[in-house]
């Protein structure tokens, strides 16, 4: 289908967008690499009269490391976090999981500001986010916040972005030399959504896990941080009836959708599997 008839705006800095989402209200929407609102525009299920193009501001594009965090402007591409030494080096499993969204098309155009700000809960980034600690820097009329990533998503397409209000930042901690870290996910053909994912990123001491953080996506309405099953590996050396355990209290906390992708007791049945395969993989690679 063809969308609706809208007007283009193309602002040059952050101000000038705010003003524009700001004087324009429910009306316009912000347009970023366009995967989710152009689709979503041709069937008419959204039909902005203005579109805010996000593509002209320099400062939202960008990857800088500051003492021990990352900062990523949200313009900033999947092929441009793939093209990053500064990403590989200090955030291993951000270049993993952009490998897995979608295709190489997709990644050229695709941001991870888009990614993380948009609500779907079948977008891989913001489990990530969670499971990393990060935190997004939001600006609007009433000047910039921090709101961190496990505070953002209310529900499916509902975060905690107020009216006239961009991400314009990723800040993310990062990780302990000598973490583990793996992002397992079952899609059922190359480009699609996750039937279930997985994050996990931990430390080991000892032979033993000494912290951990799960996140789990497209299992539930918002992307999940799977804390009780992440305190039940702590202090344990990962053995078969632990890792059973952990994945027991990250399928207990699921509840996707019945869909395309299969019924709900399938999605959950293999939601568990990818908590397991991620626990396993990221532990080895402390070795």
């Amino acid at each position: 289908m063809i969308p609706g008839s809208f007007s283009y705006h193309r602002p040059a800095s952050v101000a000038d967008a705010i003003k524009l989402l700001s004087s324009l209200g429910d009306e316009a929407r912000p347009l970023a690499g366009g995967h989710s609102l152009i689709p979503m525009m041709k069937l008419r299920l959204a039909s902005p009269d203005h579109l805010v193009d996000l593509h002209g501001i320099a400062a939202l594009k960008g990857i800088h490391r500051d003492g021990d965090r990352v900062s990523i402007g949200a313009m900033t591409t999947q092929h441009e976090l793939l093209a990053s030494d500064e990403i590989a080096r200090s955030l291993p499993i951000l270049h993993e999981t952009a490998l897995l969204i979608a295709d190489p098309q997709v990644r050229y155009m695709g941001t991870i500001g888009g990614n993380v700000a948009n609500g779907d809960p079948g977008n891989d980034m913001p489990a990530l986010m969670m499971t990393l600690g990060a935190s997004y820097r939001l600006e609007g009329p009433n000047g910039a916040r921090e709101v961190v990533a496990s505070e953002f998503y209310q529900g499916a397409y509902f975060t905690a972005l107020e009216p006239g209000e961009i991400l314009t930042s990723i800040s993310i901690p990062v990780p302990a030399a000598g973490h583990g870290y793996a992002y397992e996910k079952l899609k059922r053909k190359i480009g699609d959504y996750a039937t279930a994912a997985a994050a996990v990123v931990l430390t080991m001491s000892g032979g033993k896990v000494a912290s951990c953080a799960i996140g789990l996506t497209n299992v539930h309405e918002t992307p999940l941080l799977a804390t009780e099953a992440a305190r039940l590996v702590v202090g344990t050396s990962l053995d078969p009836a632990t890792l059973k355990q952990a994945a027991a209290a990250a399928v207990a906390i699921m509840a996707p959708a019945a869909d395309a992708r299969g019924p709900v007791e399938y999605r959950k049945h293999v939601g568990g599997i990818m908590v397991t395969r991620a626990l396993t993989r990221a532990a080895a690679l402390t070795k």
